[in-house]
């Protein structure tokens, strides 16, 4: 919400003295959030003064339309003579008043105007647009023509406000009341302790029987609604140049002269208003759902297929707006104005018979619910959705159609009709008990009950009673609902800064559960590895899964959807972590780093195979245990994984030698690492799924419960996915499931064993074959080698058909022997080296290399 400061001085006395950077550090004291406070003219130097075209004189040598023109600028140049200009400009004629920056002047952006000679003729000035002004989009997209009654030789920038300071807030969804001059002055008002002049206080007459019909079917989207009609509106009347600046400055494009009032009163109070011709109109206006498949063109040009759940305004044909979002084509004001403008600049004017004379102005107050869906349902944002779902002073709507009759009457010489529609439901104001010492007990500090009072009073409240206070709250906060809405009221109104700074006292013996302490040791692990810890959005769209390469039946495709999702290119939750991660490698190596190794840690969330549909638990009181149970059995499981990617150099080249580049065993030794801190024995063989290239993919194996798990994969990207992805070449990556990494494990620290007796170190090269899998061979070496085997390393493959054979390949191993209570004999360490042999040529046919 912008919030011009000279605008906000109408309704709250300020210190004269008093800049945006005050005002700003009261209202952030208060609560709001002021981001900017935008200083408008202050690069701004004048002369800037009206001006009127006398001649112009078009310039056909050149390659674009250039026009020679003579400007009367009064006494402001000095000698009264006409000023001679260069313009490229065709939105005005002669006669037309204008904005003339003379010599000496400096336009925002450092702009210096200054007399030269330009497509052979003299420019002594500058004939200005709104843009060069900085005063926000005009609509004309062109110079700034005036209004024929302006003085000439008037300084333009006192005519055009161009001086301000504008404050910009960012609203929050439960503060919508501050969308609006009226909120913001209130709270203004508040931080200085200085009255505010409220401008929905004006003389409003009552509804009778001879206003514009209304039916309203639908009281609970409806339960509100104005109806004013003004006639006689004058087809040549313009908004004026002040209404027309704050519009400007509160960031909104000036139309016509009704739409502009209905969005000057807006601005003002807060209550969206529309106008519509009356001449269009047909029969009584109604409030109703939409029939499922209606059309309606709205204002932007748009077709849309309405849903039954959207609430419409209606004539006697069908819909002619979307109900708290956008007005419908079929009743839209033609101005006559703004078509001739139009004509100026080559448009087609319409007849000035066709111009709207008479107008209904509707001010309602539908549900904010239902406003929101709709917006949303139609991804059509509006400045009046906006409000209606934040929360709009229903009492506020006969006071702005008011308002808008009365602008009409003022600036469109209309007259306005005696009838007055005004449709309710029945409500009663909300009222609040709440004990008086309740904000003390919420903030810890003593404010007393007079305090309380009074601060409630401020924000509108009435309130009555001693220790126990009955609260009636303003219609304009319909985000205070409970005591504790009222104690912030209390609590921010006296200072956020002034509450004490107290620390927590934890109870004793508790800290970081097994799981936790699992989950920072994994991390420190993979950071010390000289991986970088990426966090991502849980969302995916579930085109990814084409992406990685995975079959149709895949259960990673099963996802859970999101009724509201953020984007509708990622409307589900993820089943693995790549598609994060692997986009994060992606944009990272787009910007110039291309030696990556990043991992995350994260949920994934997988459907269950009974879907169950969550119920709504209480608000009065704790749940139960079984309600809370029934709420957990709905949900998906989300059980945790781990995840790293790799792309570019794994280690640098440098003076102590080659570097070399990432690669399969590097996503596999992640994978160790992460099964080390767990205490899990990770099995690791050859495997193939997904996205993992099928000849450099391991699958990684634990035992839970007796029995084999894979828990994830590991290796290689295979080319396709790479390419899909637009990732670097040979990209590796690796997905754990830890949760199920945990269960297999013992987190228990182990001290180590340590041996006073010496090792015996054997060497064993075995021939396979070449599709052998090396972990095959280690695996059956250790279980050869008995108990007296240290470790195994594998140190050393190589293929030579020449040598080995066709289609085989030498592995050699490092056999590691000790016993705990001896020296081993050369014959004790040889015999297990044999058995180790022995039963590998058994299980995969090895043989010793000769």
């Amino acid at each position: 919400m912008r919030v011009p400061l000279s605008w906000l001085r109408e309704y709250v006395d300020l210190p004269e003295t008093e800049t945006g950077r005050d005002v700003q550090a009261k209202l952030i004291s208060a609560g709001l959030e002021v981001e900017t406070v935008e200083q408008l003219g202050a690069d701004l130097k004048g002369p800037l003064v009206v001006g009127q075209v006398a001649t112009i004189e078009e310039l056909t040598d050149f390659k674009k339309p250039i026009r020679f023109c003579t400007v009367d600028v009064g006494q402001a140049n000095g000698t009264g003579e006409p000023q001679e200009i260069i313009c490229g400009a065709r939105n005005f004629a002669v006669g037309d008043k204008v904005v003339v920056a003379l010599p000496g002047a400096v336009l925002p952006g450092d702009f210096q105007i200054a007399e030269r000679k330009t497509y052979g003729r003299m420019s002594r000035g500058m004939i200005c647009s709104s843009d060069e002004l900085n005063m926000g989009d005009d609509g004309t997209k062109g110079i700034i023509v005036l209004p024929p009654e302006t003085e000439t030789g008037k300084d333009a920038v006192e005519l055009l406000e161009l001086v301000d300071e504008v404050l910009d807030i960012a609203v929050t969804p439960d503060r919508g009341y501050c969308l609006s001059l009226r909120g913001v002055a209130r709270e203004t008002a508040i931080a200085y302790g200085l009255p505010l002049r409220d401008p929905a206080l004006i003389d409003v007459p009552g509804p009778n029987a001879y206003g514009y019909p209304v039916r309203i079917s639908d009281p609970a989207g409806c339960d509100r609604f104005t109806a004013r009609t003004v006639t006689g509106l004058s087809a040549e009347a313009r908004s004026p140049i002040w209404l027309q600046r704050r519009l400007q400055k509160v960031g909104m494009r000036p139309i016509s002269l009704a739409v502009d009032v209905t969005n000057y009163v807006m601005m003002e109070l807060g209550q969206p208003l529309h106008a519509y011709d009356r001449g269009l109109v047909q029969g009584t206006i109604g409030v109703r759902r939409a029939e499922a498949g209606e059309k309606l063109i709205t204002l932007d040009g748009v077709e849309r297929t309405l849903d039954a759940e959207d609430l419409v305004i209606t004539d006697d044909r069908g819909p002619i707006g979307l109900a708290g979002v956008m007005g419908g084509a079929n009743t839209e004001i033609a101005d006559l104005p703004q078509a001739l403008d139009s004509a100026r600049a080559g448009g087609t004017p319409i007849a000035v018979e066709n111009a709207t004379a008479d107008v209904v102005i509707e001010a309602a107050h539908f549900d904010a619910v239902s406003i929101a869906r709709t917006a949303r349902r139609h991804k059509l944002s509006s400045e009046a959705s906006r409000r209606f779902e934040r929360g709009v002073d229903p009492q506020a709507a006969a006071a702005a159609a008011q308002r808008t009759v009365d602008l009409l009457v003022l600036l469109a010489g209309g007259t306005a009709e005696a009838g007055v529609t005004e449709v309710l439901a029945p409500s009663a104001p909300r009222t609040i008990t709440i004990p008086a010492d309740h904000p003390d007990k919420v903030a810890g500090v003593a404010y007393g009950r007079e305090t309380v009072v009074r601060r409630l009073q401020e924000v509108g409240c009435d309130v009555y009673g001693q220790d126990e206070l009955i609260v009636t709250v303003p219609s304009w906060r319909p985000d205070l609902t409970d005591p504790n809405d009222l104690a912030e009221e209390v609590i921010r109104l006296e200072g956020y800064e002034n509450l004490p700074s107290t620390l927590p006292k934890p109870p004793a013996g508790l800290g970081l559960t097994d799981r936790q302490r699992l989950h920072r040791r994994v991390g420190r692990a993979l950071a010390g590895a000289g991986y970088v810890e990426a966090l991502n959005y849980p969302f995916i769209g579930e085109q990814v899964f084409d992406q990685l390469g995975l079959e149709a039946d895949d259960p990673a495709r099963r996802v859970v959807r999101l009724s509201n999702p953020l984007s509708d290119e990622e409307p589900a939750l993820r089943t693995t972590l790549l598609p994060g991660l692997l986009a994060a490698l992606r944009r990272n190596d787009g910007r110039g780093s291309h030696d990556l190794a990043l991992f995350e840690s994260g949920l994934v969330f997988l459907p269950r195979e009974e879907q169950r549909v969550a119920a709504v638990l209480p608000v009065d009181g704790r749940p139960t245990d079984e309600e809370l149970a029934e709420l957990n059995a709905a949900l998906p499981d989300q059980p945790r994984h781990i995840a790293v990617v790799l792309a570019g150099a794994r280690e640098q080249a440098g003076w102590w030698g080659k570097g070399r580049p990432a690669d399969w065993a590097d996503a596999v030794e992640a994978a160790r690492s992460v099964a080390r801190e767990a205490g899990a024995e990770l099995v690791i063989r050859k495997g193939q799924y997904g996205p993992w290239h099928p000849g450099r993919c391991a699958e990684l194996v634990v035992t839970v419960d007796g029995a084999e798990r894979v828990v994830g994969h590991a290796g290689e990207l295979h080319p396709r996915v790479v390419k899909a992805l637009g990732l670097p070449a040979r990209t590796c990556a690796m997905e754990i499931d830890l949760d199920a990494v945990e269960t297999a494990g013992d987190a228990t620290a182990a001290a180590p064993r340590i041996s006073t007796f010496p090792v015996a170190t054997q060497d064993v090269a075995l021939v396979v074959d070449a599709f052998v899998p090396a972990v095959d061979v280690e695996a059956a070496l250790r279980d050869g080698a008995g108990e007296l085997l240290e470790s195994i390393r594998l140190f050393d493959v190589y293929e030579n058909a020449e040598q080995l054979g066709e289609g085989r390949k030498s592995l050699a191993y490092a056999l590691r022997f000790r016993a705990s209570d001896r020296t081993l004999t050369v014959d004790e360490a040889s015999a297990a080296r044999d058995a180790a042999v022995a039963l590998a040529g058994e299980r995969v046919g090895a043989e010793l290399r000769s």
